[in-house]
Order: C-alpha cells, then sequence, then structure tokens
C-alpha cells in the first residue's frame, strides 16, 4: 500500500511542476518544435477501447501506471481519441509533458460526432458547442500537439465520401474558434482510414480552396506493411512517391499490422531517409490490449504487463532515434487542386455547410462547460446548418496568442472577445529543485525519517 500510496504521490508532485514543452508549429510540410523538426513518434491510447468508455487522462492512478511505460518506451506523444471534456486534466497532462510528450486528440467522442449515414443534422449548434468545449479544456497546454476533427468519417462506401464538406466545415469552426478565442494556433486536421480508393482525394480535398478552411495536416491509418515485408513489398515506396509533392505534414494516425509477429520494421523507413522528406512519423495502434489483439502491454488493475510486442516496439525506436536536421522537408504551402467527381469520389463541389446560426456566439461568447461522457448526444439534436458558406471569409476575428499559458491551466483565454465573427460563419525544463524538495517530503512522510 506504501508503495502504491508514494507512485500517486510523486505522480502528483512531478505533476505541480507545471512542465511546458515547445509548442509545435507548422512550417511547409513538416512539423516543428521551436526550432528543431518534429517527428511523432508515438502509440494510440485508450485504454478499454470503445468498450469501456472513459478518459485515460482524467485519471491520475491511470496515469501513473501508464506514463512510465510511455517514458521507457522512447515515445513523444500518445493519440486519445475520447475525452470528459468535464473534467480536469492538469495533472496527467502536466505529468505527460514531465515525460516530454504530446497529446494528439480527436475533439469527438461516440454520442458527439458527425453521422456518416446522414452527416446534414447532424452538423449542427449542440455538436459543436461540445467540441468547443473540448478545446477550452487542452488548448492552453503546451504540450497539445494537434486536434482531429474528425477520424474514419469516410470509409469504403463510395457515399461516405458526401461527408467530406461536413469534415472541412468543422475543421474550418475549430480554426476560427481557436483564433477568435485567442488561443495560439493548434494544428487542425484529420485521420483517414485505410481505404486505397479514396484516401488520396481525402487528403486532396482537405486541402484545396480557400485557406480558412484547409486542414493544417492529414493523417492515415496505414495497415499494410505486414511482417514481413518490406519498403517496396508493403507498397509504402508509392505511398511515397504518391504524397512527394503534398504540402502539409503527413503522418501516420494508426499504423502496426499484426498478421504475424510484429517485429516493427518500418520504423526503420519511416524514420529514415526513405519517408522524412514526406512523412512526419506515426502512431503505432495500440497501448493496451483489447479485443482486436493490438496490445503493446496487458492492463490488469493498476499493474501493467509488458508483451513481446512492446519490446519489439521499444528495440525497434531505439534503433532508429530521429534524424538530425530538417530530413528533407519541403517549404512549399501550395494548396491541392480540388479532386474532380468520379465512381470513388461523390463530392462535385468546394461549397461548404454555414455554420449552424445558434453556433455563432461560441466564437465570441465561449463554447461554456462541456457535457462529459454522459450527454445526450448531439446527432439529432437540431440547430443545423442552413445555408452555404462564402468561402475564404472565416477569419479569426483576432489573432491567436503566440505564446500559451503552460501546461497545467486548462480555462479558456481571458480578455474581452473581439468583432462578430465573419461572413463565412454566417452564408522541457521543469523546474527540478521544487520536484527534488517534494520527493523528498513524500520519502520522509510515507517511509519515516531514516530514509533521510
Amino acid at each position: 500500500m506504501k508503495t502504491a500510496a508514494f507512485a500517486m504521490a510523486v505522480g502528483a508532485t512531478l505533476a505541480s511542476a507545471a512542465t511546458t514543452l515547445p509548442e509545435v508549429t507548422v512550417k511547409g510540410n513538416a512539423f516543428f518544435a521551436g526550432s528543431d523538426r518534429f517527428y511523432v513518434r508515438g502509440i494510440d491510447y485508450q485504454p478499454g477501447g470503445s468498450s469501456k468508455l472513459a478518459d485515460p487522462l482524467a485519471s491520475t492512478s491511470t496515469c501513473s501506471r501508464d506514463i512510465p511505460e510511455f517514458k521507457k518506451l522512447g515515445i513523444n506523444a500518445v493519440r486519445v481519441y475520447t475525452v470528459d471534456n468535464s473534467a480536469s486534466h492538469d495533472t496527467c497532462m502536466n505529468m505527460l509533458a514531465d515525460a516530454g510528450i504530446y497529446l494528439i486528440l480527436d475533439v469527438n467522442s461516440p454520442n458527439y460526432s458527425i453521422n456518416r449515414d446522414d452527416p446534414g443534422p447532424s452538423y449542427n449548434d449542440v455538436y459543436l458547442q461540445n467540441i468547443f468545449a473540448t478545446i477550452d479544456a487542452f488548448a492552453n497546454y503546451s504540450n497539445t500537439l494537434a486536434f482531429f476533427s474528425g477520424n474514419e468519417v469516410i470509409n469504403l462506401t463510395t457515399s461516405s465520401t458526401l461527408t467530406a464538406p461536413y469534415i472541412k466545415a468543422v475543421t474550418r469552426d475549430m480554426k476560427q474558434y481557436i483564433g477568435d478565442r485567442g488561443y495560439r494556433p493548434i494544428p487542425v486536421g484529420y485521420s483517414a482510414a485505410d481505404v486505397p480508393s479514396n484516401r488520396y482525394q481525402t487528403s486532396q480535398y482537405l486541402n484545396c480552396g480557400a485557406d480558412d478552411a484547409r486542414s493544417d495536416f492529414f493523417a492515415f491509418n496505414d495497415y499494410s506493411w505486414c511482417n514481413p515485408s518490406s519498403f517496396q513489398q508493403s507498397g509504402w515506396d508509392q505511398k511515397v512517391a504518391l504524397f512527394k509533392n503534398y504540402s502539409l505534414p503527413l503522418f501516420l494516425s494508426e499504423y502496426g499490422c499484426n498478421k504475424g509477429t510484429r517485429t516493427f520494421a518500418e520504423v526503420a523507413s519511416l524514420y529514415g531517409s526513405d519517408m522524412t522528406g514526406v512523412y512526419s512519423g506515426g502512431l503505432v495502434y495500440e497501448y493496451s490490449q483489447e479485443e482486436n489483439d493490438f496490445g503493446l502491454v496487458q492492463i490488469n488493475g493498476n499493474s501493467v504487463s509488458e508483451l513481446p510486442d512492446y519490446t519489439a516496439l521499444k528495440t525497434a525506436l531505439s534503433g532508429t532515434p530521429a534524424p538530425s536536421g530538417d530530413g528533407g522537408y519541403t517549404t512549399s504551402n501550395a494548396k491541392s487542386e480540388c479532386p474532380a467527381k468520379s465512381s470513388d469520389w461523390e463530392v462535385d463541389t468546394d461549397a461548404l455547410p454555414a455554420i449552424p446560426d445558434g453556433a455563432v456566439k461560441y466564437f465570441t461568447q465561449g463554447a461554456g462547460p462541456g457535457v462529459g461522457l454522459q450527454g445526450k448526444g448531439s446527432q439529432n439534436a437540431g440547430g443545423e446548418s442552413t445555408g452555404t458558406a462564402v468561402a475564404g471569409t472565416a477569419t479569426p476575428s483576432r489573432t491567436a496568442s503566440a505564446t500559451a499559458t503552460g501546461a497545467g491551466s486548462s480555462s479558456s483565454a481571458s480578455g474581452t472577445a473581439g468583432s462578430k465573427a465573419s461572413a463565412a460563419s454566417y452564408s522541457t525544463q521543469a523546474s527540478w529543485a521544487p520536484v527534488a524538495c517534494a520527493i523528498v517530503v513524500v520519502f520522509s512522510s510515507l517511509f519515516g525519517a531514516a530514509l533521510l
């Protein structure tokens, strides 16, 4: 019991140090942390999966259990698919920052998301309020790397491509909300399914047209490198060639085929000269062992057992450090051509739905409290869009702060809101001295003065 209490006390003490990491920005087709090229070297993290919906970043005991495993693994980022936007995340976000780890966050949740079968009604003011509240909950942490505006909304069915304008509208709205609320420019992008028939069209569509709605990055899931394989055999060489002129940062939001023993040989290509001029890394699926058998560890209450895949990934990452220099990135920010309508792509216009009237006030007033994981849902909540946006006019009404308030504060930006929303909206270095002192206090109180 004393050991468990000690681990949690140290975790809380480290969190209180409020470590600030360099904010990640976009330059050309790459991420940068300060002046250094940043590669996503991470894992997907949602213990319990979709069958046991819980926010891992709202539990000090969960973070105290798992973050040491992240650090041993040698990662710098985690993706979390669902969070409770009504909870405090200060402790876990600061623990992640102290470990040098950034967060890539999906703002949607199962009950608050775009419905691919009927997207129009699901793009409504109740939905936008909830995702804006999620932005508020995480925007002031320096280690919030990026937000996903959608995840696998477009799938194998051709009809699902008709959701693309709604995905792009949500991206536009999130970018404007971040700017109008005075936050730093946190990158917003999309995570695409592993669907070759429409993946490239999706990437082009989200990078074409007016700048206000263009994504800041594009990510996709890729399970095509199945051991034994190679850069050429897996077809990854062809994808690098396909995306070589893509002007946004590109990374894998899920990878790690489990058809056979996983050795993660693809890590050498992903972070080597084969790919760094085009890709900015990726996220291995997934941390915890669930029914689909992709886990790196087995969780049993407050204990973790490292599985063979954990050791394999740790070995692969340690054997392929992030490259020095700029990795051959391109500074171009040229937009893509919008894809033409085809048998695989049903969108035939670059028009986007206007933000629902009931959501306009959030740009100036803020979203207010999040509903958490117990909300009634939004997909049929009413207040949907009733018009078409004027392209290119959703410019934030005030400039986002260049410096975040730092990890340890999840409150929304303060200050007087700027002018009314635009026309388109309508038609680590921790201070170790206090940490060391606090740890001594914890030891003393738990184990007695003899340790001193």
